[in-house]
């Protein structure tokens, strides 16, 4: 079945939000926390919040470089914008299987993107909130190229070059994924 296209502006203003509101949570759960609570895991294996937070600043630290840099090409191209987004079937298949509830499908990271250890320094949270500030600017920047024409290398699978709507909303939806394992991580903490 065949989705009805997506007017580029609509798929940005969404994606803008999702930033938004991962920024409020960062802003009002994460910034607060001691060192005690960022490193608290709720169990052996488990991640603590400061894990979740590193873990996504390790897929930021790879990805926002090489978006900021396949942009600056389109922008140099001087590429306009198209009026729809298009998804490629691979992009649209990597964030579906972010938006899987971790119920139903638990994710184990490559090892070269699981978190650098298991007592991490507040600044964590600020590189995080940093990365959601870079990645607001770069979605700017992309409502002004075509973005459909930008393609980005995948580092797990590198013959793969999703478009980059399909990483940047995966991106965001990994984000999701994690900032609510961080938040059931506070909660559960919060019950005992």
């Amino acid at each position: 079945m065949s989705q009805a296209p997506t007017r580029t502006v609509d798929f940005f203003d969404i994606l803008s939000a999702d930033l938004a509101r991962l920024r409020d949570i960062t802003q009002r759960r994460f910034r607060p926390l001691t060192d005690d609570q960022l490193n608290r895991r709720p169990g052996p294996g488990k991640w603590s919040v400061g894990q979740c937070l590193d873990h996504l600043n390790i897929i930021g630290g790879h990805y926002l470089p090489i978006i900021t840099h396949k942009l600056q090409q389109a922008q140099q191209r001087k590429s306009k914008p198209a009026e729809t987004v298009k998804h490629g079937f691979i992009g649209r298949k990597m964030t579906e299987a972010m938006r899987t509830p971790p119920s139903q499908k638990v994710m184990k990271a490559p090892q070269q993107y699981a978190p650098s250890g298991s007592r991490l320094p507040r600044t964590v949270v600020e590189v995080f909130s940093r990365q959601l500030d870079e990645l607001e600017q770069l979605l700017k920047q992309a409502r002004r190229v075509n973005a459909n024409a930008v393609r980005i290398p995948n580092p797990i699978i590198p013959l793969l070059w999703p478009r980059l709507p399909d990483v940047a909303e995966m991106l965001i939806e990994h984000a999701k994924r994690h900032v609510a394992q961080a938040e059931r991580v506070l909660d559960s903490k919060l019950r005992v």
